[in-house]
């Protein structure tokens, strides 16, 4: 019964993941004719705020993949984080367990 859980949580995760992107339709060009990004966030806002601070600046270090759209990039950020959340909670409820263990022998020892 849990794995059948787990691979309906799993499906919602996905679900959660896929139906913004498929749902959101990208707003048509403003009136300067410049495209809209919807999910862009404060990396490129900082890079606009560099340039037009030093106009000259040449970034040192490029980046090795550079994905098609924004929101492609903000999903890759977004597992990013997740894989990095589950990562920092498997750790977490491990070493409370193990703790919690330990406790549990050295009481028992003590009988």
């Amino acid at each position: 019964m849990k794995r059948f859980q787990n691979l309906i949580l799993l499906f919602f995760v996905v679900a959660l993941v896929a139906v913004p992107l498929v749902i959101i339709h990208k707003p048509e060009p403003g009136p300067d004719g410049k495209e809209v990004e919807i999910f862009t966030g404060s990396d490129d806002q900082a890079k606009n705020a560099v340039g037009k601070i030093d106009p000259t600046y040449k970034p040192w270090a490029k980046s090795p993949m550079e994905p098609p759209s924004g929101e492609i990039e903000s999903l890759l950020f977004a597992l990013q984080a997740s894989l990095g959340a589950g990562f920092i909670g498997y750790w977490y409820g491990t070493a409370s367990a193990h703790a919690k263990m330990r406790k549990e022998l050295g009481n028992q020892a003590q009988c």
